[in-house]
């Protein structure tokens, strides 16, 4: 059996059609049921070939990929806090600060203080 991986999901034409809805839109509301709908597909069926192919619900993957996006802008920009946390989906600074420090083990200040010392 093949492990999960992001490439994989490249050679699973609903994965990668639904990955790349996610990448084209991250800022976007993605319930699981409105992106199945997007590839055609159920939302039980895309909920399980994700899994299998990527390792991680749809949703997941979404905020990995949100807050990869938001990390690169806090290291690369001068962008404040809230522009960064509307450009992926956020529409608190709050709420988006709670899932970077969840997902990067720090809050963004911090990292982006550190990413650039």
């Amino acid at each position: 059996m093949t492990r999960p991986s992001w490439l994989g999901a490249l050679s699973d034409h609903t994965v990668g059609a639904a990955m790349s809805r996610l990448h084209e839109d991250p800022a976007r509301s993605w319930p699981t049921a409105a992106l199945a709908r997007e590839t055609g597909v159920s939302r039980a069926t895309l909920t399980r070939r994700f899994a299998t192919v990527t390792g991680e619900s749809p949703g997941a993957y979404l905020t990995r990929w949100r807050m990869d996006l938001a990390a690169r802008r806090l290291r690369d920009s001068d962008e404040s806090l809230e522009a960064i946390a509307r450009s992926v989906g956020y529409t608190s600074v709050h709420a988006f600060s709670r899932a970077f420090s969840r997902q990067r083990s720090q809050p963004p200040g911090q990292y982006r203080a550190a990413s650039r010392g």
